[in-house]
């Protein structure tokens, strides 16, 4: 284990106090930090364009030292939508789970995992790779569903101890809901896009990569079956946001920042996996909705507005209804 440098300050203090009470942090967000510190290291002014990349870097560094003795490392990825590199603080040890009961309620708890379930399972099928939610559909998530009856007598025990969980679980009000959906966003585990889908964020992909892949993934899939955690061929990271093949059984994903570089390496435009053209018109993601003539009829009727956002919502909802008819 790396000791921490002795030149560490003060100032390297300040910087991972403000790091940790975002969970994440940008090279764009942290020159307005660094920048108060230099202020107040050489009481003279420091403009926050004047700090460069090597100032972010050594700064990152000497953080990622000091909390290696508290089983915390520093991970990055690159946004899959701005392109930007994010830095996440990330419990090596324990479970993502474990970390969100220490400050989430049993009933705030329950409603991630729903929630969690909706993006990860239910808006995510082979027809249609959504992996967000609709604000209007979370709402719908403030109460776990109303056990159905079982005719199947060997599954009594079971039935028995589902029904003793969502009795113990008191379902949010939706006033709750609301304010858990903002308490998600701005601590960085979920984002909003302007068309109120919701949406993993990079800290929550970096965090929950291990434990995505576990709960939702099957593990005796073979390698070319479909799964509901997919990786982007090109970055090998999980792809919400991206291009998918236009054969639906064909697993070949490709972040949108990765598909330029990609393929360029490549002597046809054609998914190497079953050899199909590629159009790049079907989508993994928010597009996989927005992009189909129901939410474009939906969106010109309504002008946009907050009654066309809640109609859009709802079309999304259709749009996977019709999915699980098929």
């Amino acid at each position: 284990m790396a000791a921490v440098p002795g030149s560490y300050n003060d100032g390297n203090r300040a910087f991972l106090q403000a790091f940790m009470a975002r969970g994440v942090l940008t090279f764009r967000d942290a020159r307005p930090i660094l920048a108060a510190i230099y202020t107040a290291e050489d009481d003279r002014e420091v403009a926050p364009e004047d700090v460069t990349q090597a100032d972010f870097e050594s700064y990152m560094n000497a953080a990622s030292q000091a909390i290696s003795f508290f089983d915390y490392e520093i991970r990055s990825t690159v946004h899959q939508v701005t392109k930007q590199r994010v830095h996440a603080l990330v419990n090596t040890t324990s479970d993502p789970m474990t970390q969100f009961a220490t400050t989430y309620t049993a009933d705030e708890l329950a409603f991630v995992k729903r929630l969690l379930d909706c993006i990860c399972d239910t808006n995510n099928t082979p027809r249609m790779e959504l992996m967000c939610i609709a604000s209007m559909e979370a709402t719908k998530l403030s109460r776990p569903k109303k056990p159905t009856n079982q005719d199947d007598e060997g599954d009594d025990d079971a039935d028995g101890a589902t029904q003793q969980t969502q009795a113990a679980d008191k379902g949010l009000k939706h006033s709750e809901v609301e304010r858990m959906m903002h308490r998600l966003v701005s601590e960085a585990w979920l984002e909003e896009s302007p068309n109120n889908f919701y949406s993993l964020t990079p800290r929550a992909l970096m965090e929950l990569k291990t434990w995505l892949v576990e709960s939702y993934n099957d593990p005796d899939a073979g390698p070319q079956e479909w799964q509901r955690i997919k990786f982007c061929k090109a970055c090998k990271e999980i792809v919400t946001h991206g291009k998918r093949c236009a054969e639906r059984d064909c697993t070949f994903r490709l972040h949108n920042i990765c598909e330029e570089a990609f393929w360029r390496t490549q002597r046809t435009k054609e998914c190497p996996q079953c050899k199909k053209d590629w159009s790049g018109r079907h989508y993994v993601g928010e597009k996989a909705v927005t992009t189909t003539e129901r939410w474009q009829i939906g969106r010109r009727q309504s002008g946009g507005g907050a009654r066309g956002r809640c109609r859009q919502s709802n079309g999304a909802e259709e749009e996977m209804d019709e999915d699980d008819e098929e």
